[in-house]
């Protein structure tokens, strides 16, 4: 039996990607869901339970419990052209006689843009051991395809009023799609939001002098510039109010690297001192072209009546789509 243990090739090539397939039709299926072929033994079984664990644990930084996806079990005889055409698959092909064992990330098979992850393994124990092997890839590469979902839509439904607003000032931008509006903009301090009655999506833009040390985009900077920055530019309803970051839970920064621009990726909820208003957000902290800066990309939700998960990922989906001036 031939073994092939690689997840293949680049998670952000295979699943998601920012023009459309012609010859596919389009995906269905909400945002956020995704489809998982496997028979209902193993369903409600151990190889389901890590299933489960892994794609349905709790959504971080939100301040109620969601789910980080949602599961639609669909057992492989049922497996129809209906359930072909959805965004998002995870399918177990699980088959003694099978000649491959691993797994595989594949886009655009049934429709477009489409992410399919397959499990192929000779029994239910080999399945479970690959896929929490990969676990964390697995649900990297349908993160991918959601973000770039979000973002082609960004591009194809853009406001192009804002972006050269956002670029006079710091030299690049994200994309933003039709519903966001310019909001404020300062001497060092962009907002632009999409509002609505009950709901708030924002992103901010603003920057600091880079010293051009490991302190440039060190956490502590980072939250330091971030409540400076707030408190000057986003009053609350009452006096002496504004937006702050929320201590409890902390703050987490990583370090990553995307097509190509490293950045900082804080996580946390924002709070309104003074007041009883907050949410999740997330920045991106990243160096100017010329080194001279960093420049904050941040996005937040306010949404009190509303389950959050899909309003940030959308959201900060946005801050993904930076792109510098001379870029296409």
């Amino acid at each position: 039996m031939k073994k092939a243990t690689l997840f293949l090739l680049l998670i952000a090539t295979l699943c998601g990607c920012r023009v459309h397939s012609s010859a596919l039709p389009g995906v269905s299926g909400k945002a956020g869901e995704v489809i998982v072929v496997i028979g209902k033994d193993d369903w409600e079984g151990k190889l389901g339970t890590d299933v489960r664990a892994t794609l349905a644990r709790n959504c971080p930084w939100l301040p109620t419990k969601e789910a980080l996806y949602s599961l639609v079990n669909i057992a492989p005889g049922a497996f129809a052209d209906l359930f072909k055409i959805h965004r998002n698959i995870v399918f177990f092909d699980i088959d003694p006689q099978t000649r491959e064992t691993g797994v595989f990330a594949r886009k655009d098979i049934w429709a477009s843009p489409q992410c399919v992850i397959q499990i192929s393994a000779p029994d239910s124990a080999t399945a479970d051991s690959l896929f929490k092997g990969e676990s964390q890839n697995i649900v990297n590469a349908i993160e991918q395809a959601e973000r770039d979902r979000v973002v082609h839509n960004s591009i194809l439904y853009e406001n192009y009023e804002l972006a050269p607003v956002v670029k006079e000032v710091y030299g690049g931008s994200p994309h933003f799609p039709t519903g966001y509006k310019l909001k404020k903009k300062a001497e060092n301090f962009i907002w632009i939001a999409d509002e609505r009655q009950y709901t708030i999506q924002g992103i901010f833009v603003y920057s600091y002098p880079a010293a051009g040390d490991s302190l440039d985009l060190n956490p502590r900077t980072i939250l330091a510039h971030r409540d400076a920055a707030l408190k000057d530019n986003v009053p609350g309803m009452f006096d002496g109010s504004y937006m702050i970051t929320g201590r409890y839970p902390s703050p987490q920064t990583e370090y990553l690297k995307y097509r190509g621009r490293a950045l900082a990726q804080t996580r946390g909820w924002w709070e309104v001192e003074n007041d009883f208003m907050g949410g999740p957000f997330t920045s991106h902290a990243f160096y100017s072209r010329d080194g001279k800066n960093i420049i904050v990309a941040e996005a937040f939700v306010y949404a009190p009546k509303f389950d959050k998960r899909q309003y940030l990922r959308q959201v900060e989906s946005i801050l993904y789509s930076w792109e510098w001036n001379e870029e296409k």
